[in-house]
C-alpha cells in the first residue's frame, strides 16, 4: 500500500541531473585532463557535496588534488565565509604547480598547496556559455543576429566572420525543431552555441548556412508569461513528415587570418533535425588538410563520405553505401558515425551482412580493402586506432552470453586478423579514452552490480582503480537490485530482455499491480545495460517505490542488436517498438511470478513513451487498464519530419497514418491520464489535445492535465507532474486514494545547462 513513506522514498529515487549522486556516491568518474591528457582529476559525490581527485596513470597513483580540510580552513580565514570540507563552495578546479584555483563566493581564488594560504587571485572571466573558444583558446566564435562573429580572448576585439545572414537562412544555428527555445528561456539565454568547428591549429572554421525557408511554421501560445503580461505567441519551423521544405546546410569554411569564405561545391546537405557538426557528420581531418563529411538523401537508403577540400570548396565523394532499408552510420540515431578516416584508408561501419562491423576502405579510390570485425555481434564505438601497430580498439555488444546488450572492449588487426577482448569480464563497459590515447577510464557494471571504475592500458591491465560505488544510501531507500530477464518475443522463437523491479518491501505472498515503464525506440533502447541507467530508467525505481512491480523491455525494432531486429521497425512505429512482444514478456514473466497480478496492469512513458502507453491501451485493452502518457507523440503526421521518415520512410503515408493514436481512440477501454506541457517545443501539446479532442467525440472518460509554461521534460515542475502521474496509477490500479504528500520544490541549476543539451 502507497503511504507517505512510500512517496518520500519514491521522491527520493526520482533522480535527476539537479541532485546528482545524493544516493549513490562514487559511481560516475568525468575525467578532466590535464598535463597534454597525461594526468586527470574528477570530482566525485561524498554525499554531502564533492571530493577532489588528481590521478597519475603513468605512476598508478590516485590521491586527493588537495587537503580538503586544510584548504576548507584557509578559505574560510580569507573570505571571512563558512567553509564545511565535505562540501567546498565550487564544483570545478584548475590545478596550477603546486596550487590549486577556483571560483568561490563570487570571487576568483588560489590557493598554494605547500602552505595552504588561499588568496584572492586575478579574475578570468569564464567563457560564455554562447561561445565556441579555438583550441588555442585565443579567438572565440559567436552568434550574432544572423551571422557569426569572432571576439579575441585576449584583448577583446570583435569582427564579424559573415555579414550577409538572414531570417531562416543564417549562419551556424542549428534546426528551430532541436532549438530548444523554452528550456533556453528558462536559463536566460537567447539561443544554444553556434554549430562551428575549429580547425585543429585554430586558423579556419567550419560551419553552415542554415536554410529553413519556406520550411512549415508552427506556433505556441504561452498563456502567462513570466512577467504576467498578455499571452504570448511562439513561431517555431517545425517540418513535418511528407513536407517538401526541410532545412538544409551549406557547408562553409571560414579562414579567419585571411577574412575568406570558402563555400562547398555541393549540395546542401539535408539537415531535418541537427546540425551536421554538432552530431559529428562532419569534421576536420586531424592534419586540417581536409574536411569530411557524411551525407544522405531523404529515404536514408545511400550513406556517403565527402571530402571537402577547406581552401577551393571542392567536394569528392570518398565512398557511397546503399541498402533496402535506411542506411545507419550507428543504430543509435543520435550518437557519433562509427566512421573513422586514417592517414590513407577509411574504417567504416555497416550492417550489409546483418550485423554492426568495420570495413576498411581506400581513402584514395573508395575501394573496399577487406572487412575488419565479423561474427553475430556488432561494433558500437571505436575508441582508438593505432595505426603504427595496425590496431583498431574498439567497444562491442554481443558478446557476453548472458546479455547481448552488454559492451566489451576489444582489439583486431586493421587486416582482421588477431581479435582479442580486452576486458576480460561479462560486465558492462563505459569508456572513456585519454587525449593521449595511451590509457582508457573505465566504468564496468551490470543493472544490478554497482559500477568500479579505473584506469586500463589497451592490454586490459588496471593502472589505478578510482572508485567503487557506495550503494548504502540507495538501499536504506528501500530499493533493491532489478532482476535482468530474457523471454521469448510474440513470435515464440526471438529472445527478448528487460528488467523487472520489485515492489518496496517485497513480500512474494503478496499479488502487486505491474506497471510497463514504456519507451519504443526505434532509435534508442529502453533498458541500459549498465546500473542506474539515467533518463531511460527515471520512472521505474520511483514507481516500484510507490509498491508496484515495474517492468521494461526492450521489443524487436529497438537498437543494439542485429539489423533485421532492428529493422522490424522500419514501416511500423505503430507497433511502438512491438508492444506485442511486451505482452508476451509479461505473461512469461507471470507464470513464475505469481505475485505480479496481471488484472492490474498500467502503463507508463514519456514523448515516445507516451505515445507507446495510449497505443498499449489502445491494442492491447485486455492487458494494459490504465496509462499515464506523457509528453506523448500521437500522431506521426504531425511530428518530426526527420524521426517519422527515418523509421516509417520518406515516402509511406499511409505508414504515418497509423501511426497515429487520433485515428483510433474511440477504442479507448481502461482509464487514461494524459499530461502535455503548454510550451513543448520538442513534440507540440496539439498532439494531445488532437487526441483528446477525438476521445470527447467517442465519449470516453479521461484525464487531462496541460502544465502552463511547461517544456517538454518539464523541468521545473517534474515532481508535481510525476506526483500527479503517481497518484494516479495508485487510485486506478491499487484502487485506493493516494496519501496526502507534497513534493519537495525544485529549482534550475544553471550549471546543469551543459550535460542537458550534450
Amino acid at each position: 500500500m502507497s503511504t507517505p513513506q512510500a512517496y518520500q522514498a519514491a521522491e527520493q529515487l526520482l533522480r535527476r541531473p539537479a541532485r546528482p549522486g545524493e544516493l549513490v556516491i562514487g559511481d560516475k568518474v568525468r575525467p578532466q585532463w590535464i598535463d597534454g591528457g597525461t594526468r586527470f582529476w574528477y570530482a566525485v559525490s561524498n554525499g554531502v557535496g564533492r571530493r577532489f581527485v588528481l590521478v597519475d596513470p603513468a605512476a598508478g597513483s590516485r590521491r586527493p588534488a588537495f587537503d580538503h580540510a586544510r584548504l576548507a580552513a584557509a578559505l574560510a580565514t580569507a573570505s571571512g565565509q563558512q567553509v564545511d570540507p565535505e562540501a567546498l563552495p565550487f564544483r570545478t578546479i584548475e590545478p596550477t604547480g603546486n596550487a590549486v584555483e577556483f571560483d568561490a563566493f563570487g570571487e576568483h581564488w588560489r590557493c598554494r598547496l605547500d602552505s595552504y594560504a588561499c588568496e584572492r587571485a586575478e579574475f578570468t572571466p569564464p567563457g560564455s556559455p554562447l561561445e565556441v573558444p579555438s583550441p588555442d583558446k585565443e579567438v572565440a566564435v559567436s552568434l550574432r543576429g544572423y551571422d557569426l562573429w569572432a571576439r579575441s580572448l585576449a584583448d577583446g576585439r570583435e569582427w564579424a566572420l559573415t555579414t550577409d545572414g538572414e531570417p531562416a537562412y543564417q549562419y551556424g544555428s542549428s534546426p528551430e525543431c532541436l532549438g530548444n527555445g523554452t528550456l533556453l528561456r528558462k536559463f536566460g539565454l537567447p539561443h544554444l552555441p553556434p554549430a562551428v568547428a575549429w580547425s585543429p591549429d585554430s586558423t579556419r572554421v567550419l560551419t553552415h548556412r542554415t536554410d529553413e525557408r519556406g520550411v512549415r511554421e508552427t506556433h505556441l501560445l504561452e498563456a502567462r508569461p513570466a512577467d504576467g503580461g498578455a499571452p504570448l505567441q511562439h513561431t517555431q519551423r517545425y517540418a513535418y513528415a511528407g513536407d517538401e521544405a526541410m532545412p538544409q546546410a551549406e557547408l562553409v569554411v571560414l579562414d579567419l587570418a585571411e577574412g575568406t569564405t570558402v563555400r562547398a561545391q555541393a549540395e546542401p546537405l539535408l539537415m531535418p533535425m541537427v546540425s551536421p557538426i554538432m552530431s559529428q557528420w562532419a569534421w576536420w581531418a586531424p592534419d586540417g588538410s581536409a574536411v569530411y563529411y557524411l551525407g544522405q538523401p531523404r529515404d536514408r537508403r545511400t550513406l556517403s563520405l565527402h571530402r571537402l577540400d577547406p581552401a577551393t570548396g571542392e567536394v569528392t565523394t570518398v565512398l557511397s553505401e546503399t541498402g533496402a532499408t535506411r542506411v545507419e552510420p550507428n543504430q543509435w540515431m543520435y550518437e557519433p558515425p562509427i566512421v573513422r578516416v586514417l592517414a590513407d584508408e577509411v574504417l567504416w561501419y555497416s550492417q550489409r551482412d546483418d550485423w554492426g562491423h568495420l570495413y576498411r576502405y581506400d581513402l584514395r579510390t573508395g575501394e573496399l580493402l577487406g572487412q575488419v570485425t565479423s561474427g553475430q555481434w556488432a561494433v558500437r564505438q571505436i575508441l582508438h586506432v593505432d595505426e603504427a601497430e595496425r590496431v583498431v580498439y574498439f567497444t562491442a555488444s554481443g558478446l557476453v552470453e548472458a546479455d547481448p546488450y552488454r559492451r566489451t572492449v576489444c582489439r583486431v588487426g586493421l587486416d582482421g586478423s588477431g581479435f582479442a577482448r580486452v576486458t576480460d569480464d561479462d560486465l558492462d563497459h563505459i569508456v572513456t579514452v585519454s587525449d593521449t590515447k595511451d590509457y582508457f577510464v573505465d566504468s564496468a557494471s551490470t543493472v544490478d552490480t554497482a559500477p568500479v571504475s579505473s584506469v586500463r592500458d589497451w592490454a586490459g591491465r588496471v593502472l589505478v582503480e578510482l572508485e567503487r560505488a557506495d550503494i548504502t544510501k540507495l538501499t536504506a531507500t528501500g530499493w533493491t537490485p532489478p532482476e535482468r530477464f530474457r523471454v521469448k518475443a510474440a513470435d515464440g522463437v526471438t529472445d527478448i530482455y528487460g528488467v523487472l523491479y520489485r515492489p518496496r518491501g517485497f513480500d512474494p505472498a503478496e499479488r502487486y499491480p505491474v506497471v510497463d515503464t514504456v519507451y519504443p525506440g526505434p532509435q534508442v533502447t529502453r533498458v541500459a545495460p549498465c546500473f542506474d541507467p539515467g533518463g531511460m530508467g527515471l520512472d521505474a525505481e520511483p514507481i516500484a517505490a510507490l509498491g508496484f512491480v515495474v517492468v521494461a523491455v526492450d521489443g524487436r525494432g529497438t537498437p543494439g542488436r542485429s539489423k533485421p531486429f532492428h529493422d522490424a521497425s522500419y514501416g511500423h512505429l505503430a507497433d511502438a517498438g512491438c508492444l506485442a512482444d511486451h505482452v508476451a514478456a509479461l505473461r512469461q514473466l507471470a507464470e513464475s511470478r505469481p505475485w505480479m497480478d496481471l488484472d492490474r496492469v498500467g502503463a507508463f512513458g514519456h514523448s515516445g513513451g507516451g505515445f507507446a502507453t495510449v497505443r498499449a491501451m489502445l491494442d492491447f485493452p485486455e492487458m494494459y487498464k490504465a496509462g499515464v502518457a506523457l509528453s506523448g507523440s500521437h500522431d506521426a503526421r504531425h511530428f518530426s519530419l526527420d524521426f517519422v521518415e527515418a523509421y516509417d520512410g520518406a515516402d509511406n503515408p499511409e505508414a504515418w497514418a497509423r501511426t497515429s493514436n487520433v485515428e483510433i481512440a474511440d477504442r479507448l477501454a481502461g482509464k487514461l491520464l494524459l499530461i502535455h506541457g503548454e510550451m513543448d517545443d520538442r513534440v507540440h501539446p496539439d498532439h494531445t489535445l488532437r487526441l483528446a479532442d477525438r476521445l470527447v467525440a467517442a465519449d470516453k472518460d479521461f484525464e487531462l492535465l496541460i502544465v502552463p509554461g511547461a517544456e517538454h521534460v518539464f523541468i521545473d515542475c517534474l515532481h508535481y507532474v510525476r506526483k500527479r502521474s503517481w497518484d494516479f496509477l495508485v487510485r486506478e490500479l491499487m484502487g485506493i486514494q493516494p496519501p496526502a504528500y507534497r513534493p519537495a520544490p525544485i529549482a534550475i541549476d544553471p550549471e546543469l545547462l551543459s550535460e542537458l543539451f550534450a
